[in-house]
């Protein structure tokens, strides 16, 4: 037993949870595509290329104390891995409470080639967790992999197509018949970047021909339709930087977000997707690999607000946030760690302030203002996955106990239970018990028992004046919730009871 962790109950002051907050989903669903690609030494034995573009040692620190990573900047949750069941468990919640209705994952196929087989398994894992979320998820197929694998002679130039009916094959079995797959108008929803290699309508549609006619896609290409396509999808337009010093500035991107729509309109296309993006700050010259694409600034927030905002309001059947993760291109919403530089190097045309959750809180008022007014969380609410990332590490999985409490605050945040799931949090990083769930029904008193738990066991002890304290139970502790539950006697003394590990 040990001594002061002690949680007390008075029956003349009992508290009760209100119900909580739900959310409604907005008739737009908001995506973020988000990178699978991400290896850690931690987690997978070395570091892989995005964390370090062969030039940057992440075993080195930089003069922030850091890891030095191929960024600007540096992830809150550290330089991760996307196999991480931890890290996949932080993302989906932080999507959850900002507001955000699933992924769009970048995705190669799942060929043994390249890293392509390593992201197609990262991909599996994230859609799990995102169908535990209550989340969406959704593929954009790079079709590029085609290319790359003929001129590694994976493949002949001659199975191109049929080859590329195998890994649509693959994709309806694995991931479009996925109960959270994003479908329109009843269609499961591809993106496509590109097209690079199959530039013909033709070919897609021998692509997509050994599909179940349910599982046609609703296709949508970058900038431009293909005929066979319902759509497309605009991206940030670096391209244009080549004719401005390596800048894209707010006329030239508004310019562009406007003539896309046009093109739209003008073409009748069925549909389009727009997407908003916060910034663009690449990583490549410094990393010694090919020439920057350029630069987009951040302007305080002000760029992703605008592109948010007229992608929820305009015509688009779907918002697509480039990107979650892509710190190598440095256009994430994903929360950076405040006031300082992820890389060993030093920005001349930005300060080093790192975002925070600046971004994730824009996506949330614009949620709120323009989708769902009922929307419930703030920024504040941002915090609570972290803290659940730091206590997995912290314990890992040899206190089941712990492990099978955190299982449960997970559930409460997915659950917008988010007073209770603070409290358990708080309970687990203190070392201390919590009651919780306390209910008193015909005369009977329930309450269930959490936060940090011994495996020795706890004791349920009463008394009517403070002082003289009795035990009435003994309950064993286990990956069960533990819940107490006894009559109780109603008269004119109070009752008192607390729980003494």
């Amino acid at each position: 037993m040990k001594s002061g962790k002690i949680v007390l109950v008075a029956l003349i002051a009992l508290a009760f949870l209100g119900a909580p907050g739900t959310r409604q989903t907005g008739a737009k669903p908001v995506m973020a595509h988000y990178m699978p690609w991400y290896e850690s030494e931690p987690f997978s034995g070395y570091w892989g290329w995005h964390w370090s573009m062969n030039h940057f040692n992440p075993n080195t620190l930089n003069t922030n104390g850091y890891p030095e990573i191929a960024s600007w900047y540096y992830p809150q949750a550290g330089p991760y891995d996307s196999a991480d069941p931890n890290v996949l468990e932080y993302q989906v919640l932080l999507m959850k409470l900002a507001g955000i209705d699933g992924v769009i994952a970048d995705w190669y196929g799942a060929d043994n080639f390249n890293d392509y087989a390593l992201i197609n398994q990262r991909t599996a894992d994230v859609f799990s967790y995102l169908q535990k979320a209550g989340l969406q998820c959704c593929l954009c197929y790079e079709d590029a992999t085609i290319r790359n694998e003929i001129n590694g002679s994976f493949l002949a130039a001659s199975n191109a197509v049929s080859h590329a009916q195998l890994t649509m094959l693959y994709a309806q079995s694995n991931y479009f018949a996925l109960p959270n797959y994003l479908r329109w108008n009843n269609m499961p929803v591809l993106l496509n970047f590109g097209p690079q290699y199959f530039t013909s309508p033709s070919q897609w549609f021998s692509i997509f021909s050994g599909l179940n006619s349910t599982n046609f896609p609703a296709f949508f290409t970058e900038d431009n339709r293909l005929s066979i396509a319902q759509g497309a999808f605009d991206w940030p337009p670096m391209w244009m930087s080549a004719t401005n010093n390596g800048v894209v500035t707010d006329a030239m991107m508004q310019n562009y977000l406007s003539g896309f729509e046009q093109k739209a309109a003008v073409g009748s296309w069925p549909a389009f997707i727009s997407t908003a993006f916060p910034r663009f700050h690449d990583i490549y010259q410094q990393a010694g690999g090919s020439a920057s694409y350029g630069y987009l600034d951040d302007q305080s927030g002000k760029t992703l607000t605008e592109n948010l905002t007229h992608a929820i309001t305009n015509a688009s059947i779907i918002v697509q946030i480039a990107t979650w993760n892509d710190f190598g291109e440095g256009t994430i919403i994903e929360p950076t760690v405040n006031g300082v530089s992820g890389c060993a190097l030093i920005d001349t045309n930005e300060s080093t302030t790192e975002y925070g959750y600046t971004d994730l809180g824009i996506v949330q008022n614009l949620r709120r203002q323009l989708l769902d007014p009922a929307f419930p969380y703030t920024t504040n609410d941002l915090t609570l996955p972290l803290q659940l990332l730091s206590l997995r590490e912290r314990f890992g999985a040899s206190n089941p106990v712990v492990s099978a409490e955190l299982n449960r605050v997970f559930t409460n945040i997915v659950s917008g239970k988010l007073t209770l799931a603070r409290r358990q949090l708080n309970g687990v990083q203190s070392g201390v018990p919590i009651i919780y769930d306390v209910a008193l029904t015909n005369n009977r008193l329930q309450l269930a028992i959490g936060g940090y738990l011994s495996q020795n066991g706890v004791q349920i002890e009463t008394s009517s004046n403070l002082l003289n304290w009795q035990t009435v139970s003994a309950l064993e502790v286990s990956t069960n919730q533990p819940v107490f539950n006894t009559a109780i006697s109603l008269g004119p003394a109070p009752s008192f009871f607390r729980i003494q590990e």
